[in-house]
């Protein structure tokens, strides 16, 4: 049984950055980490990668050979990575044995929750060589700046949650910046719990560009609190901390706290239902140390 993660979100979320700072801290824990680069545009890698889907097609002959833009081009290489499934097996096979896998994916959302082809793909990873893996969907913590592309992540989390049928877990990442980027409406935990999305009715209305489809994201928001699947957890990728805490949340998700453990029913549940890190105090912790008072309004 082989245990990773598929990072996902949209551009500029910190994905590559992640799987590097991922890949200089799991050693450190003991655990030997392969990364699997399937960006075909992501030609600028500051790790090194076990598989590089670059070996397989490269999206700027892609973009040449067919037309196409960079959307367009991206969907083709996953559609033909789908087709070829059997190179990346073959790639993959020789890590299994003491390897804890990272798959560094593109940017482009709308291929985890409107294209199938990657979803597809991991599918057949799952059953085919036995992985255990949680989507790690990585969105910039500057959104929960702006009341409207807060709700813009949300959705898109859910979104992502529903159609790639992983364990999952939404990250705001970069939260070491959120001191530079203005204000918050309120505290932390109203953004990482997705508390009373009732509240973001008033600065919704403050924005004038917000307050044309002020009904349209009141409904949306009736969406995302009918379903209660989405929270977020916090991360510096330069702190230890902050890096291990998640490790904690994505290795319960993915079964791999249960790992080479030899014990009872009784025993698997009661790490089952064991206090996580997941809770008020580690969130006020993490504004206190990345937000100054003056910065959040009641």
């Amino acid at each position: 049984m082989v245990f990773g993660q598929v990072v996902i979100g949209p551009p500029g979320s910190g994905k590559t950055t992640y799987c590097n700072g991922m890949s200089q801290f799991l050693p450190l824990i003991g655990r030997k980490v392969a990364i699997v680069n399937l960006d075909p545009a992501n030609d600028a890698l500051p790790y090194e990668c076990a598989v590089n889907i670059e070996d397989l097609i490269k999206l700027e002959d892609v973009m040449l050979e067919h037309s196409l833009g960079p959307n367009g081009g991206l969907v083709y290489c996953m559609e033909y990575l789908e087709k070829n499934i059997d190179w990346l097996e073959s790639k993959l096979k020789p890590l299994l044995k003491d390897h804890y896998i990272l798959f560094d994916f593109p940017g482009q959302v709308e291929l985890f929750f409107i294209h199938n082809s990657t979803k597809n793909v991991l599918t057949k990873l799952i059953k085919s060589l036995n992985l255990r893996l949680t989507a790690v969907q990585l969105i910039d913590a500057h959104l929960c700046s702006d009341p409207g592309n807060y709700v813009s992540a949300l959705l898109l989390s859910l979104s992502t949650m529903l159609h790639m049928e992983l364990p999952h877990v939404n990250v705001l990442s970069k939260i070491d910046l959120i001191g530079s980027y203005g204000k918050l409406a309120f505290n932390l935990d109203f953004y990482t719990d997705v508390q009373d999305l009732s509240y973001l009715e008033h600065h919704l209305g403050q924005d004038p560009r917000s307050a044309k489809y002020r009904k349209l994201t009141k409904e949306l928001c009736s969406v995302i609190e009918d379903f209660s699947l989405v929270n977020f957890t916090t991360l510096d990728i330069q702190d230890k901390e902050s890096v291990g805490n998640l490790v904690k949340l994505i290795d319960k998700s993915n079964g791999y706290i249960f790992s080479g453990i030899d014990a009872s029913v009784v025993e698997y549940s009661k790490i089952a239902v064991g206090q996580t890190d997941w809770d008020y105090n580690r969130v006020a912790a993490v504004q206190e140390k990345y937000m100054n008072d003056e910065e959040t309004q009641d």
